[in-house]
């Protein structure tokens, strides 16, 4: 056998090996931000997500060109600035801004799109110039962008409709948060769903009393 012969035979039976192994850590990064999202008490969030980052940060180190672990490690610097709080959080949020727009730059299909409906979330939660880079358009655009890519899908929706909320949009908010909680289950993100669910319930119960 040829060297060439033997190094091509090497590649592609450590090619399955890395994909495996990026998978294992994606679900297990997942399945981390579930639990400390909506098992963990509030007051322990900050310091279980800080964790969560530095292990999501080495995968990316790890895997640089992996838009799906930059995709999860921009969502958790995000949720982890959340549960900090304050303008501290800026800085962690300009870093999850930076992580979502380089997996769009690797595959903006990564995960169905969900590097647009991450940045969207930001885009309307952040504060606004010259505090941070909030902006509502932009918002929307990378929302309707996410759900052109899964238009279905539970998270683009509830974002979408928890939008159209704060923009005084009910009754569109009202037909996203119900697209959100028909949408189908997600093998092995049970734990998400069935949070993500409770939070577009409650949304839409407030919705719907400004409607009547």
């Amino acid at each position: 056998m040829t060297l060439s012969r033997l190094l091509t035979l090497c590649l592609f039976t450590l090619l399955p090996l890395t994909s495996l192994a990026d998978d294992t850590t994606l679900s297990t990064l997942q399945q981390r931000w579930a639990e400390i999202n909506y098992q963990v008490p509030a007051r322990q969030r900050a310091e279980a997500f800080e964790k969560l980052a530095a292990q999501a940060s080495t995968a990316v180190q790890a895997e640089p060109g992996s838009a799906e672990l930059r995709i999860w490690h921009g969502i958790i610097l995000s949720t982890w600035a959340g549960a900090k709080g304050g303008l501290g959080a800026l800085g962690l949020v300009k870093d999850a801004r930076r992580e979502l727009e380089r997996a769009l730059e690797i595959n903006p299909g990564a995960l169905d799109g969900s590097a647009y409906t991450s940045l969207g979330s930001l885009y309307y939660q952040v504060p606004g110039w010259p505090v941070g880079f909030g902006d509502d358009e932009k918002a929307e655009q990378m929302l309707q962008q996410a759900l052109m890519l899964n238009p279905d899908g539970i998270d683009p929706n509830y974002f979408y409709g928890d939008f159209l909320q704060r923009q005084h949009r009910y009754r569109e908010a009202a037909g996203a948060l119900e697209k959100a909680l028909a949408a189908p289950e997600r093998a092995g993100r049970t734990v998400a769903d069935q949070g993500r669910r409770e939070e577009a319930r409650t949304l839409l119960a407030s919705v719907q009393e400004k409607l009547d």
